[in-house]
């Protein structure tokens, strides 16, 4: 017979299992107790991690593009891939200080139609390019003025990590070129 309180020893008897208390009772944990200690911890569900890569900022009232960090927020829809979302729309507001809604393209082709290892995706508002917001200043630089058409508004520029497109990777100056080649065709 098991042990009614600890149901962890074995007693060939009753009288067996009083002779032993003595010695038992210090090992005797009930068994209400003894769940608790063999509860088995687990840690809380693991947290996403926000990823922060190097972005192109052409600020509309600057005369250069500069490089900033940009948080990206893993895809939290599996039917949206496993790229990180970019939060950006941090960057998009108007002239009164309220949130404008971003849009983007993603840019496949560089300099002589040639294809892009690392595509560039584009973010812009389009309700700058509607309302004829003031030029911005960093395009209108790095395309000389020559631009078929002026470009309005902020843009952020990430950059893909391989042509797959399921992450980014850190943006800069050398990716100016293929930007630059875009600002110039576009109508």
């Amino acid at each position: 017979m098991w042990c009614s309180r600890c149901q962890a020893a074995w007693y060939c008897s009753p009288e067996h299992s009083q002779s032993d208390w003595t010695r038992h009772r210090k090992e005797c944990v009930p068994v209400a107790h003894a769940q608790n200690y063999n509860i088995i911890a687990t840690p809380p569900p693991a947290e996403q991690q926000v990823i922060m890569v190097s972005a192109i900022l052409f600020k509309p009232d600057e005369e250069r593009p500069r490089i900033i960090t940009i948080k990206c927020r893993p895809s939290q829809v599996p039917s949206q891939g496993i790229c990180p979302q970019p939060l950006v729309n941090g960057h998009f507001v108007d002239h009164t200080g309220n949130q404008e809604h971003s849009d983007s393209i993603v840019l496949t082709q560089g300099l002589n139609a040639e294809p892009l290892r690392f595509p560039l995706h584009l973010w812009y508002s389009p309700a700058a390019l509607s309302r004829c917001a003031p030029v911005n200043r960093a395009i209108h630089h790095i395309t000389s003025g020559a631009g078929a058409k002026d470009w309005c508004g902020p843009v952020v520029v990430l950059k893909f990590n391989g042509s797959r497109r399921q992450g980014y990777a850190d943006a800069g100056s050398n990716d100016l070129p293929a930007l630059s080649a875009y600002f110039l065709a576009y109508k």
